[in-house]
């Protein structure tokens, strides 16, 4: 007999969460406002220990004190995930499988998973959820994601924020809606898991092209254009890849994350990419980022994809060619600027 989750008996949901930066952070800053006890994964003991004497992160958004009474950091992953309820991941997509790699299908059975990852598993191009799915077990009803628009710089300052819940079982995405609700932060749900998903996954890698192109010397009226294409972009990429008769591409969970990505001064793609604009080499843009640029990994698998669809997508392409086959940014612009319109 599965056994009763801890919110149903009236208690605390208990939580996992797994990731160490930014986002995951601002995550535990949002859930702790709840009714929770939250298990923290990190990968480095030194900040494990720097917690739980300190209590706040040492290394991202180190301003944001945590509540030792609802958040407990661990060094071994699998003393995380006992005896919860929800397991939220929050590690960078390309490092996932190093992370998880001590864990089985035993660690997740059960358990609800949600993905707060917006990117790709290289190699493999798969989904977060999907990959979960295939080597830890969890169907797709028992997952979730996150979505913007919302970035964790402004979860810090307490400014109104607003979260996306992707999930084919809308009862468990409003039951997450409610756990990540707060006095500034408000979530909805969302069925389209796939969607929400890929637009997240697509959007950093837009994000990359507004910061090219600012690091470029385009204006303001160019990247209005840039992003209003992407849009078109991002919509016929999921119509051939994973259709959905409900969805409305003009929602904040779609457009607003797409927007909030490209713009933001927040926005660690756009700052990758405005690097690349001004000359950086791509290992000397990571190595003084020194934060993980999603984009990066995600252009390669969305382009090793869309080779089964051939979808026009004008803009992955450029960001593509820049990145992995070494043609510059102002070639690839100059093409760019006369596809769009």
């Amino acid at each position: 007999m599965a056994e009763i989750p801890s919110y149903k008996k009236g208690l605390p949901t208990q939580i996992a969460v797994l990731g160490g930066g930014s986002w995951a952070t601002a995550i535990i800053k949002i859930l702790s406002e709840n009714n929770v006890k939250i298990k923290w994964w990190l990968r480095r003991k030194t900040d494990v220990d720097f917690i739980k004497k300190y209590n706040h992160n040492p290394s991202y958004l180190t301003d944001v004190m945590l509540n030792p009474r609802r958040v407990r950091a661990y060094y071994k992953m699998s003393d995380a995930l006992h005896d919860v309820d929800i397991i939220i991941l929050a590690v960078p997509a390309a490092f996932i499988p190093e992370a998880l790699k001590s864990l089985n299908r035993s660690h997740f059975a059960g358990k609800k998973v949600v993905s707060a990852i917006k990117g790709m598993i290289p190699e493999e191009n798969m989904l977060v959820t999907d990959w979960i799915e295939k080597f830890f077990g969890v169907p797709l009803t028992q997952m979730c994601v996150i979505a913007g628009p919302c970035h964790a710089e402004e979860v810090a300052l307490e400014k109104q924020s607003y979260l996306t819940i992707g999930s084919p079982n809308m009862t468990l995405a409003q039951e997450f809606s409610d756990l990540m609700t707060c006095r500034y932060v408000q979530a909805y749900p969302i069925a389209d898991l796939y969607g929400v998903e890929y637009c997240a996954v697509i959007k950093n890698i837009i994000a990359l092209a507004c910061g090219i192109t600012h690091g470029l010397g385009y204006g303001d009226n160019f990247q209005a254009v840039l992003v209003s294409n992407a849009m078109q972009e991002i919509n016929r990429f999921l119509s051939a890849v994973y259709p959905h008769t409900v969805r409305d591409l003009h929602r904040s969970g779609y457009l607003g994350d797409l927007l909030v990505t490209a713009y933001s001064q927040f926005s660690r793609n756009r700052t990758f990419g405005n690097m690349i604009g001004r000359g950086y080499s791509v290992k000397s843009a990571q190595i003084e980022m020194n934060m993980i640029a999603e984009g990066y990994y995600a252009v390669k698998s969305i382009n090793q994809i869309n080779k089964n669809y051939q979808v026009e997508m004008p803009i992955v392409t450029a960001v593509y060619n820049i990145l992995y086959e070494k043609s510059t940014p102002v070639s690839e612009m100059n093409k760019l600027k006369l596809l769009l319109m």
